[in-house]
């Protein structure tokens, strides 16, 4: 036997060290290649647009309106779905823009937490319970899982289940709920992200773009050239620095670099002030 494959066998032996363990590992592996594959979305040159970012991860690329055709199909009218799907993408503010609307909020509760429930099961068809139990939402965890196993041919759990939305309501956390539920299908639409390139530049919120990468789940990143620029300046290299500084003179987004960066940019100001006060700078 090889060194370097008697090496990778040592390797795999500390996660299974049983024939029993590693027999399990191949069975579980197996089945999972049969499953359906998983969307995949790909996405570059963001230029700090954390706002058109936001909105395409919230509708999955498109693909969570498809989940809601997929799980209605003709039973909804395209109003109700277009509003439901909207609901998924922006739940808080939805839901209290139609709750401020209507007469019996436990009704509208009634109708649109198992319409919720129905999307979030469409969506995780392609995946193993264990992968949609780690994507649950910590908060309501428990609730959503049970939720999603309810059977709608049987009325032995009924009040089980209606118990579960009644108490929500009751104690304030409806809303929660739906927010909960739309997380929910928003991670399970896209099974992998693919960020090819150039975060930073010319938008005013890359630094509000990485801090929602850092709370995706399965996300890589291809860094490009605008990213790398601005690695090398908070590594202190002066041409960088003044690229950076430059292209947020160019875009208005000087506020970036206080805001985001806690940079003073009064000294660079009163510079330019001094330096060009009679330039008419007229390209």
């Amino acid at each position: 036997m090889e060194a370097d494959q008697k090496r990778y066998l040592e390797l795999l032996a500390r996660s299974f060290p049983t024939q029993e363990l590693a027999a399990a590992e191949i069975i579980n592996l197996s089945a999972i290649l049969n499953l359906p594959k998983g969307t995949e979305f790909f996405c570059s040159d963001i230029h700090g647009e954390s706002e058109a970012f936001s909105h395409i991860l919230r509708n999955g690329s498109g693909s969570i309106r498809l989940k809601v055709d997929e799980a209605f199909g003709d039973q909804l009218t395209e109003a109700e779905k277009r509003e439901l799907a909207t609901l998924i993408y922006y739940p808080r503010e939805k839901a209290k823009l139609i709750l401020a609307g209507v007469e019996d909020e436990r009704a509208w509760y009634a109708i649109v937490v198992p319409r919720l429930v129905a999307v979030c099961k469409r969506a995780a068809r392609k995946y193993t319970a264990s992968r949609v139990r780690k994507a649950l939402p910590a908060e309501f965890a428990y609730i959503i899982e049970e939720l999603m196993n309810e059977d709608n041919h049987g009325v032995d759990k009924e009040a089980y289940y209606a118990g579960i939305l009644d108490a929500a309501v009751r104690t304030g956390r409806g809303i929660a709920l739906i927010e909960a539920l739309a997380q929910l299908i928003q991670r399970l639409a896209i099974s992998q992200l693919h960020i090819i390139g150039d975060i930073y530049d010319r938008g005013p919120q890359p630094d509000v773009i990485m801090e929602t990468l850092q709370a995706q789940h399965n996300v890589d990143i291809q860094w490009g050239n605008h990213d790398i620029v601005w690695m090398g300046a908070a590594l202190g290299q002066r041409g960088c620095i003044a690229h950076v500084v430059r292209n947020c003179a160019r875009y208005g987004n000087l506020s970036i670099l206080e805001d985001a960066y806690g940079i003073n940019i009064l000294p660079l100001a009163s510079f330019a002030l001094d330096a060009y006060r009679d330039d008419p700078c007229v390209g």
